[in-house]
């Protein structure tokens, strides 16, 4: 295994998050690396389809962003993170980490995998369009969903 010397993790904020970063401060440890924690905020206008127009105003992207941000301090002060750093980025989450990953360098992109089955996985997860189309090396924890 390479000697990683930046990790990205991304950060879905699920229940099962905690076993990805579990492996994620691991990994951090064994190679004595530095850590970027990355969270997408899916653009709201790709999520909403209902028949009244969101005012324009409403601004919930960068709302949903900035709560983010304040969920990734607390979970690196809370664990007491060292060598650890965070963004929040707004768009098509595997677009976003993978973008983020090249501009940040990093060497290894760590993200929870739901091992989808049937429809699901035919219709693609982030976690497998993070591994198409990363050029780092990408290592995908399984975790239980419900």
């Amino acid at each position: 295994m390479a000697n990683y010397q930046h990790i990205l993790v991304a950060v879905d904020f699920s229940k099962e998050f905690e076993a990805v970063l579990a492996k994620a401060i691991e990994q951090q440890k064994i190679n004595g690396a530095r850590m970027t924690l990355v969270h997408v905020v899916e653009y709201t206008g790709a999520m909403y389809t209902g028949e009244i127009p969101l005012p324009e105003d409403l601004d919930l992207d960068q709302r949903l962003a900035k709560q983010a941000e304040s969920k990734l301090q607390a979970m690196i002060d809370e664990r007491q993170l060292q060598n650890t750093t965070h963004l929040v980025e707004i768009g098509t989450p595997k677009r976003e980490i993978v973008r983020v990953a090249e501009e940040q360098k990093a060497d290894l992109i760590i993200i929870g995998s739901h091992g989808r089955h049937g429809l699901q996985l035919l219709l693609g997860s982030t976690a497998n369009g993070v591994l198409h189309l990363a050029k780092c090396d990408v290592l995908a924890i399984r975790v239980e969903s419900d």
